[in-house]
């Protein structure tokens, strides 16, 4: 499997470029606690994803089969 544009590569690379995981926690209501562990190789709900994609910026779309 490719990984370079998985959400999770994604939303790491954006927690690694962001000002400081501490705006991010405020900014999302994502604790520090849950952004650090992430980022150091941890799993994520998909609800806690959601709120960083938009937080970033970033979208999800279907490519292929869609319906």
């Amino acid at each position: 499997m490719d990984t370079r544009h998985s959400i999770t590569t994604l939303l790491r690379k954006a927690l690694a470029e962001a000002p400081s995981i501490a705006a991010v926690s405020r900014a999302t209501g994502v604790t520090r606690q849950t952004l650090m562990a992430f980022r150091d190789g941890a799993s994520m709900r998909l609800d806690i994803a959601d709120k960083l994609l938009k937080h970033f910026g970033l979208e999800v779309r279907q490519t292929k089969g869609k319906r």
